[in-house]
Parts: C-alpha cells; structure tokens; sequence
C-alpha cells in the first residue's frame, strides 16, 4: 500500500499555499511564519464533532479503504482491500436495507430515515507525491493527465468487481482541498505545528522518513526492501508527544479500535516512536468524501455528514499511520477519531512475494476478464483469512471455485429445478413453511445462518463464506438422502413427499443467494432470479429475509441452467478434444469397417 508515506519535499512556504507536508518529531521548534496563523470560527475544542444541530440525527455506518496511490495503475493488493470493504458494507447493507442503487428505488428514502441508519462506503485516489510525477514524466503525460488516466482505471476496475462504492473522493477535487485548509487551521490554532529542521533516512518508494530500529540490512526498508537514503530538509512538524498519553489511553480504553487484536501490540509499539514524516491529505479525503456534489464545501458540513467513520479498511503496511498519527491530528483539530482501524495482511502469489522484477505480478484486471468477478471474489475472500497474509495459485484459485462455487452451489440448484420442471411443471406445490414442518434440516440451515451473521458482524469473512457453503453441503446431503427422483416414480404419498423436498431444497437455495450476496453479488443475483424473483426484489432484500419462509405455493420457478460454469483448465479442455476426436476415430473405424464388410 502507497497510502503510508511522507508528503511533498516542498519549501516551507508552500504550505500556506495549501501544503500537504507535516512531520511528526521532535527536533527543536522555530517561530511559524504569520501568515500560518488562521482562524476557524466555531472551531470545535472537544472531541465531539457533531453541530448542534446535527447532535440528533442517526449516525452512518461509515467505511473507507484507503485512498490510491496514483502512481500506477491498480494492483491485486488494492483490489483485495476494497472487494473485502465491498462485502462488509454490502452486509451493512442488508442489515439496515439503506443503499438506493436506482432512481425506482428512490421511494426508499423514507423508509431509510424510518430505519435511522444508511451505508456509506468511501474509496477514491490520492494524487499528491513525488512519484506520481516521475510516473507522468515516464509515461509522456502531465500530471493532471496521468491522474486523471489512472483514477478512472479505478473506477472502472472496481465496476469489472462488482463493487458499489457511495463516494468516490480525489484528493484533487475542489471540496477536498477546503477541507484540508480548514483543518490544517484547526491543527494551527492548536499550537500543534512548528518548523524545523529534520534529517533522517528516507525511502522514495514509501515517501516516508524510517525508524532505524525498522531497517533491514543496508538501511533497506522492511516493505519495499531497498536502502532508504539520507535526507535533510526544512518542514513543519507536528507535536505528536503532546498526544502519546491521549492515544495510549485510547488503545487502554477501547482495545478493539485496532484490529484484528494481534496488531495492538504493534500500535502499541509505534505510539513511543514519535517522529515520522507523513501524507495528511489523504486521510482527510475520508471526511471531505462525506460533501456531497454541490454542496458547500466545508470542514463541519462534512463532519455532519457522517463522521466519524465506524472502519478504516487498510493494509498493514499503513497501519502506524492510520491508528496513531491520524487519530493525534483529530485530537488535535477537535474531531472524533474513527471507531476502528482494521489492518488486513498482504497477499502472495505461488508462496512468493509478488513483484514485477520477479515476474510474477497479479494483475486483477487479467483475472476478472477470465474468471469473472464471482471467482475472483469469492476465491479472496474465502481462502484468504481476513487479518492475516494470504496466498494465490491458480491451480487451488481454480479447484476451490469449481469444487465451491460450480460443483456444490450451482450444481444443486440446477438439478433441484431440472427435478421441478419435470415432475412439477416449474411449479411449486408447498409454501416453504409447509414442507418444512417438523424436519430438522430447517433448524440446521438456521443455525448456519446465524452463524454466518455472527461471522460477518466480527469480519469473519472466510468463517462467513464457509458457513454459507456448509449449508449447501447440507443441501446436497438432504436431497441425496430423500432421493426425490425416486420417489416421484414410486407415485402417490410419495410424489407429495418429493415435492416437498423440492420446496426446501429451493428454499435453501434462496436463503444461500441472500447469505452469499456480500461475498459474490452477481451469482447470488442469478441464484434469486432462477428461483422466479426480479431484479428489483433482490435488490430490497435484507439480511432477515433469510427467515425460512420466502417460497409460496403458485410460485413459479424459471427454466433451469447453470448460474456458475466451470473453469475448465488447459489440461482437462487437451484431454477433452484428445477423447472427443478419440471417440470421433473410433465411430469412422467402426463404418468404415462395416461398408468394407
């Protein structure tokens, strides 16, 4: 992640022009330059952040990745964060029923405020660094030119994903830049910020000042493994030991605001090196994203608008940065600080750290073009312990989805509806309530869902994924078990006996598109419109509609075919050509032998 890193290497001046550069440290003060001190009216002094006026309206359940480098286009490690991010506010989501996703929708809006909470998930791009510019230079483009390429590679990348982002904030943008202004005043009139000289070892590709107890061999810096290089320069710091005691206090008070629970110490670690250099208006971009366009863009509009945010979604590598100078220059400005910080692993590929010097590279652009969003997404999300550092190979990549998603979901809706259309017309004979009645298999995919809600509620995802998956597997065990196929040409009682494990099986099924959804949307999409529902009724679903209870007798199912198709591997698409022109041989041995004859 590109998010960690010291700002600018500009002059001091350019700070009063709308600098993006402080500095944590504590070398010895100097006078500020006039023209820094600014007043903010009704600057807040505590560390409520609300207006009056706002005191009673219901807080969002507010969730950001980390804003973007633009120094390059998108790479796997970003995409991870923010499919995950996808799925935790899609079951958000689903717990409040808020997010409006067409103009027919719009109608909800009542129902959202009568609810008194919506979603707001917030991702965009950071366009401020000294790499962004050599990147433009190499690539023959200006900077805006360049950003304004990547940035929508982006977008675009995350609509190929299947991810509905609400705000998507540059830290270009016109609102963001008053945003940062105010809030450096804010800091400013603190007495927080103060010039001086800093010398230390600096790593270009982090664009941050390192800790030498953090180095490698050779000043090499543990993320990117190059020799950072000495640097000296003239900038503004700020007085982060003034807030060790406050942030200590924090982790004291609330130790779930870093998580997962084994990076706590790693905070804890970090909140006594106090000096470092950073980026500020990235993470100001999380507040300025809450102005929606059009609106006056100010410092309080956007705190009133949602913050502060319920989870910082990020990578480890930016951790320190997020969990404990971010949350020093809120103390410091008078803001809340976010109610959580989750810092998930990095991803490998083949057991190996990816690089493009190793040739090796993941580029999820190449894997949603030949697997689809569903795969890509499930695959991440399940195999890879949501906290924890995780590993990719095609090979398991191809074996998990079909086993999963192809072979043990998608198979037994297939037959499920095949066995419908053909002893029942596609017709359901049974509310789901009715056939259910005293078998225990409604109680075991009940408990599951529970389960699975828990999961989700805790980050869980890959329990989550596994969870929804168990209930298939019980699915799949049922109808093995009753043999409906049997029992419809035995006749009589027994046709009603199959019919009605139909019914549950397709129950099952929709109860999995629901609990599925914040994993793989798409596929839970045609999973529900199989089951004879339309797009905008999947749309409306919430997490409680997984209630056993959903299918009607009269319900018509649609006309079965497979909502996830097999990846078929070079190998098995060789050895099916090979015994298909086999086959072939042997059938025009086999005439020919016979005409001969």
């Amino acid at each position: 992640m590109a998010a960690g890193r010291a700002l600018l290497g500009a002059p001091c001046s350019s700070l009063a022009a709308g600098a993006r550069r402080l500095a944590f440290a504590s070398p010895q003060p100097r006078a500020l330059v006039p023209a820094l001190r600014r007043r903010v009216p009704g600057r807040c002094v505590t560390s409520v952040s609300s207006s009056p006026g706002a005191a009673s309206a219901p807080e969002p359940y507010v969730l950001t990745t980390p804003l973007y480098y633009v120094n390059a286009p998108p790479h796997m490690g970003s995409a991870y964060t923010t499919i995950a991010a996808d799925a935790i506010a899609r079951f958000q989501a689903s717990l409040l029923l808020v997010r409006l996703q067409s103009l027919m929708l719009m109608l909800l809006l009542w129902l959202q405020r009568l609810l008194g909470k919506k979603v707001i998930f917030i991702t965009g791009t950071d366009e401020h660094g000294e790499k962004i510019a050599t990147s433009a230079e190499a690539s023959g483009r200006n900077p805006k030119e360049h950003c304004d390429a990547i940035s929508s590679s982006y977008k675009i990348l995350w609509d190929d994903l299947d991810i509905e982002y609400d705000k998507f904030i540059r830290t270009t943008d016109h609102k963001h830049e008053a945003v940062v202004n105010e809030f450096y005043s804010r800091v400013l009139n603190s007495g927080d910020i103060y010039r001086a000289d800093y010398e230390g070892l600096y790593c270009v590709s982090c664009e941050e000042y390192k800790d030498e107890k953090e180095l490698g061999e050779n000043n090499s810096c543990p993320v990117h493994l190059k020799p950072c290089v000495a640097r000296k320069e003239d900038n503004y710091f700020f007085a982060l030991s003034k807030y060790q005691h406050k942030l200590e206090d924090l982790l004291a008070r609330n130790p779930d605001f870093v998580r997962p629970s084994h990076r706590l110490n790693e905070v804890r670690f970090y909140s006594y090196s106090l000096y470092a250099l950073f980026c500020l208006s990235m993470t100001i971009g999380y507040i300025s994203a809450l102005i929606d366009d059009g609106e006056q863009a100010s410092l309080q509009q956007a705190i009133d608008c949602g913050w502060p945010a319920s989870l910082h979604l990020i990578g480890k590598d930016i951790l320190r940065f997020h969990a404990v100078y971010w949350p020093a220059m809120l103390m410091s400005a008078g803001i809340s600080v976010p109610d959580a910080v989750f810092g998930h692993g990095f991803l490998t590929k083949d057991g190996m750290k990816m690089g493009k010097s190793l040739g090796n590279t993941l580029e999820p652009k190449d894997l949603v073009e030949r697997f689809g969003a569903d795969a890509v997404r499930y695959f991440f999300l399940r195999e890879v312990e949501f906290g924890n550092d995780g590993d990719y190979s095609e090979e398991r990549f191809i074996n998990i989805v079909n086993a999963h998603l192809a072979n043990t979901i998608g198979n037994l809706l297939n037959r499920t509806l095949g066995l419908l259309k053909k002893n029942c017309k596609s017709t359901l004979a049974f509310d789901s309530i009715a056939a259910a009645d005293g078998i225990p298999f409604r109680e075991n995919v009940e408990n599951l869902v529970d389960k699975a809600k828990h999961q989700y509620e805790n980050l869980l995802l890959s329990s989550a994924c596994e969870s929804v998956l168990e209930i298939s597997n019980l699915g799949n065990l049922y109808i093995d078990e009753q043999a409906p196929w049997s029992c419809f040409r035995k006749g009589g009682e027994s046709t009603e006996k199959a019919a009605k494990d139909l019914v549950i099986i397709l129950e099952t099924m929709r109860i999995i598109a629901i609990a599925l959804c914040p994993i793989a949307p798409s596929l839970s999409l045609r999973i529900y419109s199989q089951l004879g529902f339309t797009e905008d009724q999947f749309r409306l679903l919430r997490w409680e509609d997984t209630k056993w209870g959903g299918l009607k007798a009269g319900q018509v199912m649609m006309e079965p075919k497979p909502v996830f198709a097999r990846i078929e591997t070079e190998t098995e698409e060789t050895a099916q050509t090979n015994s298909k022109a086999v086959k072939g041989g042997k059938k025009k041995a086999q005439s020919k032998g016979l005409v001969e004859a």
